[in-house]
């Protein structure tokens, strides 16, 4: 990603019922033209209910890619191949699912946001092994971290969780990040950091929402503060194998009928089929 805010190209669909679906792109491009997406997430808000939920899909998931030569790879290959349009048509392909909108935050705008938000950290539960990976001089429990290290926390895989440690530790920092926001709002002088760190902000990410549009959004969240952000990751438990493939390395076979029904019932309450629920 350059640096600077960007419109892109996205043919997104509005949700019958009101909500707002927004797929979220974390990207580390390290001064490339092109990048695979570190992680994918799907937000929703309800300005009905006032209810946010979060879905972490796995970025090693084995998908169908529209119109790849090799048919199947990782479903973060479809962000490299096509971008972003190509990435919503590969998660409405798989799992019967459709977004509105597209946004990419580069990992340089997240360390810069999560200082201006909150100066002194962010607290999570360090654990020892994370410590010894970031070489910190700390002790396990409740820590503060500040951008910079609360980005190397969030992506950290190196345990035995692995990849679905990295995406549980994703969800609970942007579930900090928002109840850090919604306290500072409540203050005159977190009102007045506002339009700063939307300037910031501006700088670092890739959409297809023009300014307008973004700012008509979060003041509709602002204006209507979340409680609490429901999260689900795909793949469920016992849905998936560890497969490796020679075009695509170590992957997560999916059981798609399995996630795609959970994916439907979390995100549009589709209820289970009748010949599904004596299962």
């Amino acid at each position: 990603m350059e640096k600077g805010f960007k419109q892109v190209p996205f043919h997104g669909v509005k949700d019958k019922q009101g909500r707002l679906n927004i797929l979220i792109v974390g990207v580390d491009s390290r001064g490339e033209k092109r990048s695979r997406s570190d992680a994918i997430m799907i937000a929703q808000y309800d300005p009905k209910s006032k209810k946010a939920k979060l879905v972490s899909i796995m970025r090693d998931s084995y998908v169908k890619i529209p119109n790849y030569s090799k048919e199947y790879n990782k479903i973060n290959t479809s962000y490299y191949l096509g971008g972003a349009d190509l990435l919503r048509q590969t998660i409405k392909e798989n799992f019967g699912i459709d977004v509105e909108h597209f946004l990419a935050i580069d990992f340089k705008g997240f360390v810069k946001v999560v200082d201006m938000i909150a100066p002194e950290g962010i607290e999570v539960d360090m654990k020892k092994e994370i410590i010894a990976d970031m070489g910190l001089n700390v002790e396990p429990g409740r820590q503060r971290l500040h951008g910079k290290e609360l980005l190397a926390y969030a992506r950290f895989r190196h345990d035995a969780e692995s990849d679905f440690g990295r995406v549980k530790r994703q969800q609970e920092v942007l579930t900090a990040l928002k109840d850090t926001f919604t306290n500072e709002l409540s203050t005159l002088e977190g009102m007045f950091k506002l339009p700063g760190v939307g300037q910031e902000l501006m700088n670092y990410i890739d959409t297809d929402m023009d300014f307008q549009t973004l700012i008509a959004i979060g003041g509709s969240v602002l204006l209507n503060p979340i409680a609490q952000i429901e999260t689900m990751r795909i793949p469920l438990n016992a849905s998936y194998e560890d497969i490796r493939y020679d075009h695509a390395g170590a992957v997560l076979e999916l059981d798609f009928e399995k996630n795609k029904q959970a994916l439907k019932e979390f995100l549009i309450n589709e209820p289970k089929p009748v010949n599904e629920l004596n299962k």
